[in-house]
């Protein structure tokens, strides 16, 4: 399993049109093939932070999300909303407490 964490930093007056980016397409992305959980983050002190947080079967489903045309589609348009550029990774869960 892959753990997927996206940080993006959007300008102020853009966080609620990201917002309503995301409400139009995590039903979709939640569905994709190999997508186990989806979730929205904002950060407790900066408001225009958000993080999705997700978890994939594999590498190889992740791969095949981002090469679709909902994340192409999806991410054009949040990319512009952006006030500085996102960080991504992907984990392993390496213990559970």
């Amino acid at each position: 399993m892959i753990i997927r964490i996206v940080r993006m930093t959007f300008q102020e007056d853009k966080t609620e049109a990201f917002l309503d980016i995301f409400n139009r397409s995590k039903q979709y992305i939640r569905a994709f093939d190999g997508c186990q959980h989806l979730e929205l983050l904002r950060d407790k002190n900066t408001p225009n932070i958000l993080m999705t947080y997700s978890y994939w079967n594999s590498e190889e489903h992740l791969n095949i999300y981002r090469d679709s045309e909902l994340f192409k589609t999806t991410w054009a348009a949040t990319k512009v909303l952006f006030s500085d550029k996102p960080v991504a990774f992907s984990s392993e869960r390496v213990e559970v407490v």
